[in-house]
């Protein structure tokens, strides 16, 4: 006799893949445009301007859920494995199977919905309010002109801030939100040189690494699994320092602001944006 297995085994194996998932990539951009500018004296101006994809509030990651209804699944003879009808008996197996499964569920996603809350601050990915709990959040934090949710976990955004590089600046940050993975980073060194690296806008944002797992985890062959948001967007550095090293594909471009740096992020792309610069004294 053949259990009603397959689908919790399917399940199981989505979640494991989300899980990896959400735990490397929080965010991800989507269609923006985003502008760095360094001085040589420190001051910089950052802008990012377009989408972010909260992770845990799309679609994708509510998939988890278990068959609402009874489907039997074909009967075999154990010796033969000769498929046959099922009897009473071996339906009544199955059922059993499926709810005992379906009591697994739940539990599982009452006690994951515990977790993420306490993972993204409070905020409950199966709550309806809690998308725009996140973006009220944001609004109130220095930087963030602009913050609308539209849905299936998509903020449109406008951030801009501006200072002095005394110190190092990643972006996005969020309140309560420790573990949100950057965008860009700027890291501050002790010889007066400065590294920006955009790990955000790297090939790994730019389409789901874990789509084959995806794939072969879906019940349905894998024809809805890969929906993870796809990168579109532009990165642009200027700035009058010197430039000692990067990884555009043209190299520095004169600029009145002084040398421009442009990179392209989509799904093409090899690098996560990289330069490093030297400040003055």
């Amino acid at each position: 006799m053949q259990r009603n297995s397959i689908r919790p085994i399917a399940g199981g194996a989505i979640l494991v893949a989300l899980s990896l998932l959400l735990a490397a990539c929080l965010l991800m951009p989507g269609k923006f445009t985003s502008e760095l500018d360094v001085r040589k004296d420190g001051r910089f101006s950052f802008h990012y301007a377009g989408e972010i994809h909260f992770l845990p509030l799309s679609k994708k990651a509510k998939d988890d859920k278990a068959d609402s209804t009874f489907t039997p699944s074909p009967c075999h003879n154990d010796d033969t494995m000769e498929e046959h009808p099922c009897t009473k008996e071996e339906l009544a197996s199955q059922k059993s199977d499926w709810e005992e499964e379906q009591a697994r569920a739940a539990e599982r996603r009452k006690q994951e919905a515990k977790s993420a809350a306490a993972f993204m601050g409070g905020i409950d990915p199966e709550d309806p309010r809690g998308a725009e709990e996140l973006a009220e959040r944001l609004r109130h934090q220095a930087g963030w002109r602009k913050v609308i949710y539209k849905g299936d976990g998509l903020y449109d955004v406008d951030f801009s801030l501006s200072g002095r590089l005394d110190h190092d600046f990643t972006f996005p940050t969020m309140e309560r939100l420790p573990m949100a993975n950057a965008f860009v980073q700027i890291s501050l060194r002790q010889d007066g040189t400065l590294r920006i690296d955009a790990p955000g806008f790297g090939p790994a944002s730019s389409g789901s690494p874990f789509s084959g797992m995806l794939q072969m985890a879906a019940p349905d062959g894998g024809k809805d699994a890969d929906s993870t948001p796809v990168v579109d967007g532009t990165f642009t550095i200027t700035t009058d320092s010197e430039i000692l090293a990067n990884n555009t594909n043209e190299g520095p471009q004169p600029d009145t602001a002084g040398k421009r740096l442009h990179w392209t992020i989509n799904a093409r792309g090899t690098a996560a944006p990289m330069t490093l610069l030297r400040l003055a004294r």
